[in-house]
């Protein structure tokens, strides 16, 4: 293994270096994916109203956070033909040289925020545009593809005659594989997050909270052209475990784990998911915590150079490191999930009953980009350990994409 200094992250902001031909390139590919997919699907278009959708299509953002719970812009994709992009009141100059888009209009906002007593109108107003628009452009096939909407909306579609079909799983296999100019992408976030890490790691002293710590990977997120951080997940000593406390004001103090789990939305909207744990005032760990941080280490390094393309889903699951009995109860949701402009299909359950109850097989592709996961701590036990690699898998293995040091003085 090649330690990697934790000198070599500096203080000094980051230049990018991302060339404009790269985000172009990104750009048309996954335009081009989605456009396959809805062939492969035969649906004539694709309505998206999910903003991470969006982004993925036509490389626009607004609100990202709150239009996903606002209904307040979307985009229609047709596998042959336009894009089509409704945006919300008075931002259409956000959009100036889009070139994914062909034409920008107004949105209908017809959820309860944006039309209280007035949806019903408001919901056909907008069903008949878009009936409207599959007619001219796709008059030969009304199968349209939808990732989110209220019921109204869906009702209104069919009753103009349009078949709606179940469209964010066609998303998520479009997003599934990346292009070199997408993983290029990805690696300017991730080392973003990993400028993000660092400060907390040169940050973190007894007596400050747990908020305040979390605070700076926002903040060098944000000064790199970030956009924002799915959860919350940081925590010190006994909130450790079992796992999934947000971050909070609890004071840490010395020699308590501290274990953190990035979920970073960074520059260009890529996701960098990475988990990292260290003692509170980088002291020395106790026999115990040196014990789970290796065992998370061994779980995640063992799992990892399982992966390869061809593999299946499955037998991923079957082979994966057997976790200890007195770690089981609290163990991660999943052994690795996949990752591009959020967390994305697959998630690999563990075998046994997770498999039985939520487990479902694929195959693991050249360019799909994945989560490695591990959690250990003992069911009733005082602390756990949180870890998380992310790797590209190619023809022949995979790479790592994180470079953050591990503890490698603890193993």
């Amino acid at each position: 293994m090649t330690q990697i200094s934790r000198d070599s992250f500096g203080s000094a902001a980051l230049v990018n270096p991302v060339a404009e031909e790269t985000l172009q390139a990104a750009q048309k590919y996954r335009l081009a994916r989605v456009k396959q997919q809805l062939v492969e699907h035969d649906c004539g278009a694709i309505l998206l109203y999910d903003p991470v959708n969006i982004r993925y299509a036509t490389d626009s953002s607004n609100m990202q956070v709150w239009t996903l719970h606002n209904f307040a812009r979307y985009t229609l994709v047709f596998a042959e033909g336009p894009v089509i992009h409704w945006e919300f009141h008075n931002c259409e100059h956000l959009l100036s040289g889009n070139q994914q888009i062909d034409e920008i209009r107004t949105a209908i906002n017809w959820s309860f925020f944006g039309a209280g007593s007035r949806i019903d109108e408001r919901v056909k107003l907008w069903a008949e545009e878009i009936a409207h628009l599959i007619t001219q452009h796709s008059p030969d096939n009304r199968r349209l593809a939808l990732d989110k909407a209220d019921i109204e909306g869906i009702d209104c579609l069919r009753e103009k005659g349009l078949r709606v079909v179940e469209g964010h799983s066609l998303m998520e296999q479009a997003r599934k594989i990346k292009s070199a100019a997408e993983i290029a992408l990805m690696q300017w976030t991730i080392q973003v997050c990993e400028k993000g890490i660092q400060r907390m790691y040169d940050e973190l002293k007894p007596g400050m909270t747990e908020n305040a710590l979390w605070a700076w990977l926002h903040y060098e997120n944000i000064r790199h052209g970030g956009e924002w951080i799915e959860t919350r997940l940081l925590s010190s000593g006994p909130r450790t475990n079992p796992w999934m406390q947000e971050s909070s004001n609890r004071i840490m103090q010395t020699g308590e784990i501290l274990s953190f789990d990035t979920d970073l939305i960074g520059p260009y909207g890529y996701c960098a998911d990475i988990s990292r744990a260290w003692t509170v005032g980088h002291v020395p760990p106790t026999p115990e915590q040196r014990h789970i941080y290796q065992l998370a280490y061994e779980q995640v390094q063992y799992n990892m150079s399982l992966l390869k393309a061809g593999l299946s889903y499955k037998e991923f699951s079957q082979k994966a490191w057997k976790i200890p009995a007195e770690y089981y109860p609290n163990r991660y949701c999943c052994l690795a999930h996949g990752i591009g402009l959020a967390d994305e299909y697959p998630a690999i359950a563990h075998q046994g009953n997770d498999w039985n109850s939520s487990g479902y097989d694929g195959l693991f592709e050249e360019n799909m980009v994945v989560c490695v996961e591990s959690y250990i701590g003992a069911k009733d036990g005082r602390e756990g350990i949180k870890l998380e690699q992310q790797v590209l898998i190619t023809k022949d293995g995979i790479i790592e994409l994180s470079t953050y040091p591990w503890e490698e003085n603890w193993l």
